[in-house]
């Protein structure tokens, strides 16, 4: 009975790793990842869903602000993928020694995450303040941009230092089982930055410079939530005491971390030169690519989210060498993802001109190059379920340099040269296409990376059966 009453508990209320531990090795893989992945697409889809309320209320000011939110977001998308680097480095490895019994290392980890993560964004945060006018062209900023980009980027480097370390502590809570909690602190700072918006845009008469620190207060606040939620739930905790970096831990950082450094980096350098390429047809071009790129994030944060509720499910029973629970939640995750985007596509592709027109609806340029990129975005988008599953599994099981092969492909190994490419014959048109051919090249590249280490796997499980 004393066991029974055990399994039915919720992972929410272990008290210990130990109990968490047993839990993630011994229920159903299926069960598991949903239940994972439930707060954690809830959290990405609200995270998204802030990012987009930025654009929606600067989008009722003018084009320009519109663009400059856009042309910010990349250097947005930098900080992020510092703090993925930690969040994704540490976390990763702490699941694996979690799922080995191993807690001092697991421990000494979640430490150098959290501390070395808020450094670097002081650091980001200084530099950049330092350069920000050379910075806002370098982002992709026209003469006409530049001003409003200044006014919210100085702003948004404020709060550098809690949003790498704010990516720290969710993704160790998360990679730890605990997604519940690392919900509660990501939500709660995204629901006050959609309430802060129109109150300081429009209420205070601040402009673009209100939804920069609408932002920035509310990472903050969210920073301090998830620093409250990591004392519940079992999880290791964050203390001084145990900051002992050193070159190995630093290593296992960067093979945990490194693919989604590129990831979201190369997202960034990807969005520069996308906001570089657009630029040629005028201000209207670069705000519709930038709707485009908060609506398609919108779409693929619920995919990342259900990834990352796979994510601790894999880590835990690859360091516990449970290989065929790995595989059963890998294949689970790939098809449930697949037909659900191919709906999601279906959907997207139809209502393209009426998605747009929530965001900039008094100009028709930015309405007609905002549906054409949309529509030819979606057309690729079911291909993400095997591409974004499979980086996520090589990165969680420590295949670093496979996982960030996989991570580079969408926006760095093809996207960077199909962007210098395709508008030189097409025009704009080869701008709109630019991210959906991009996939259709990543899939041929993550199916073989991926299938070997399937197959490495399978053996591995065999050998042990013997």
């Amino acid at each position: 009975m004393e066991k029974m009453k055990e399994r039915k508990e919720s992972p929410m209320k272990f008290v210990s790793a130990e109990q968490k531990r047993n839990y993630m090795l011994e229920e159903p893989v299926e069960k598991l990842v949903c239940r994972l992945a439930l707060p954690t697409i809830l959290s990405m889809l609200v995270t998204s869903f802030y990012n987009m309320a930025d654009t929606f209320f600067v989008g009722r000011l003018d084009t320009q602000s519109t663009a400059a939110v856009g042309v910010v977001f990349s250097l947005m998308a930098i900080i992020q993928a510092v703090g993925f680097l930690f969040g994704h480095g540490s976390g990763n490895y702490i699941s694996r020694k979690l799922g080995a019994g191993d807690i001092e290392e697991a421990q000494k980890m979640s430490a150098v995450g959290f501390f070395t993560a808020f450094l670097a964004g002081v650091v980001i945060m200084v530099s950049c303040l330092l350069f920000i006018e050379p910075l806002s062209y370098l982002l992709g900023s026209t003469e006409t941009i530049q001003p409003y980009t200044v006014a919210y980027l100085r702003i948004i480097l404020i709060g550098a230092p809690a949003m790498t370390a704010s990516l720290v502590v969710n993704n160790q809570m998360r990679f730890q089982g605990s997604a519940f909690y690392a919900m509660i602190g990501i939500v709660s700072g995204a629901v006050i930055n959609i309430a802060l918006d129109p109150i300081l845009i429009f209420g205070c008469g601040m402009g673009v410079a209100g939804a920069a620190l609408a932002t920035t207060i509310s990472q903050y606040l969210s920073f301090i939530f998830l620093l409250i939620m990591i004392r519940r739930g079992g999880n290791i905790q964050i203390r001084f005491q145990n900051f002992k970096p050193g070159l190995d831990i630093y290593k296992e950082v960067i093979r945990g971390g490194i693919p989604s450094l590129f990831r979201q980096g190369l997202a960034s350098v990807a969005t520069i030169c996308l906001n570089h390429a657009a630029g040629v047809y005028g201000d209207a071009a670069i705000a519709g690519m930038s709707i485009v790129s908060r609506i398609m994030m919108f779409m693929n944060s619920a995919l990342i989210g259900f990834g990352q509720g796979f994510q601790p499910v894999c880590g835990f029973n690859y360091g516990a060498k449970r290989y065929k629970r790995v595989l059963t939640a890998f294949w689970f995750c790939v098809k449930v993802a697949f037909f659900c985007l191919l709906g999601i596509a279906v959907v997207v592709y139809l209502a393209a001109p009426g998605l747009v027109t929530i965001f900039r609806k008094d100009d028709a340029d930015v309405i007609k190059v905002g549906t054409a990129a949309l529509r030819y975005s979606v057309l690729a988008l079911p291909l993400s379920s095997w591409i974004v599953m499979c980086n996520m599994m090589l990165q969680s099981i420590g295949k670093g340099l496979k996982a960030s092969i996989v991570a580079s492909a969408r926006q760095g190994i093809f996207f960077l040269p199909l962007i210098a490419i395709l508008p030189y014959f097409f025009g704009l048109t080869g701008v709109e296409i630019c991210q959906a051919v991009s996939d259709i090249f990543a899939l041929t590249v993550s199916i073989p990376l991926g299938v070997s280490v399937i197959r490495e796997m399978q053996r591995g499980e065999d050998s042990s059966v013997v």
